[in-house]
């Protein structure tokens, strides 16, 4: 009985999987990857937004940004998901279309950053404001984007580390797909079936935790040191890269390896070190970008359109007087050389 109550104990105190990650609603499948990749979007424009305004940027351009950063950003994350973990699609028995369900998981964050600036890059120009500066407004909402992305993975039940007999250990359960037995992903946990080494390190946690953190710091360190010319994105590159070194060395996914290391090991030892090596070199830059030069060049500031209505308010008073009848300035002239009324009368 006591061995009963044990194990009870040590179950209650590990973390349980879903039971699923893809739900349906009569032929269409709702999958939980792709709702968490479409509010982490959501809120890393919401809070991209409000810091833009904040720093005196056009209301609205961070959205406009979006229209081409998001799109380039999950190509660009599939395209570097699918070149480093090739094996999973191609070679004997691999079907490469597969390499096209993105909606199955599988992006990698550095293809997403590098494709999504190209795609930043060009709407910055159209609307003719500094990249660095846009990047440094979205830097905390991209890393919250990526915590509420992990989410994904947990309703994925992957990306997790070996066998733990820690108290926040994640149980994994055997999944079953009735139509396709080996689909696991869309498969049903019945009866709470573990698998062998459940249960497990979760990472995934691990990197939402740390995640947060990341996007604090930012959040604090640009208020309290005006960050600016792309230093906060570097300090997110830095911050990120370090969590990600660790926590990548726990995964035990199948992964490709360089000298023994993970391949996004060595990508995290390289951004870590170019982030560092930017954040210091750009303070010789100066002072943060001025608020001026982050107004889209398509849209009157406020101040200019204000200054425009008062001359115009006062060209149109003069033209008035200008234009009056002769009998009406004559009378406005005798009034102005009439004597003061007395202080009783005014």
């Amino acid at each position: 009985m006591a061995d009963v109550n044990t194990a009870s104990a040590a179950f209650l105190a590990t973390i349980p999987s879903p039971d699923q990650g893809v739900w349906h609603i009569g032929p269409v499948p709702i999958r939980a990857y792709a709702l968490c990749i479409i509010a982490g979007i959501i809120v890393a424009i919401w809070l991209g937004e409000r810091r833009w305004v904040n720093r005196g940027g056009t209301k609205g351009t961070v959205i406009d940004v979006a229209v081409f950063a998001v799109p380039f950003g999950l190509i660009g994350g599939r395209l570097y998901h699918v070149i480093t973990d090739n094996q999973l699609y191609f070679g004997e028995g691999k079907n490469p279309l597969n390499a096209l369900k993105i909606w199955d998981g599988g992006l990698g964050i550095w293809g997403a950053i590098a494709l999504g600036a190209v795609g930043a890059l060009i709407a910055c120009r159209r609307r003719g404001i500094p990249l660095p500066a846009m990047a440094d407004a979205l830097a905390p909402g991209i890393v919250i984007a990526q915590a509420i992305g992990r989410l994904g993975n947990y309703f994925n039940q992957e990306l997790y580390g070996a066998h733990t007999d820690l108290p926040w250990g994640l149980e994994i359960y055997q999944r079953y797909n009735p139509t396709n037995p080996d689909d696991f992903l869309n498969g049903i946990a019945i009866g709470h079936v573990p698998l062998p080494d459940s249960p497990v390190h979760p990472t995934f946690l691990y990197e939402l935790i740390w995640n947060l953190g990341v996007a604090l710091l930012v959040i604090w360190a640009d208020k309290k040191f005006r960050l600016g010319h792309g230093r906060a994105f570097a300090l997110y590159v830095a911050g990120y890269t370090a969590g990600r070194f660790w926590i990548e060395m726990m995964r035990t996914d199948t992964a490709n390896h360089i000298l023994g290391l993970r391949v996004n090991v060595w990508t995290s030892i390289l951004l870590f070190a170019a982030a560092v090596a930017y954040f210091v070199l750009a303070a010789k830059r100066g002072p943060r970008e001025a608020p001026e030069t982050l107004w889209s060049k398509d849209v009157p500031r406020e101040d200019s359109a204000s200054d425009t209505s008062d001359a115009s308010d006062s060209g149109e008073s003069h033209a008035e007087v200008a234009a009056a009848p002769d009998t009406v300035r004559d009378s406005a002239a005798d009034k102005a050389t009439e004597d003061p009324k007395p202080d009783a009368e005014k």
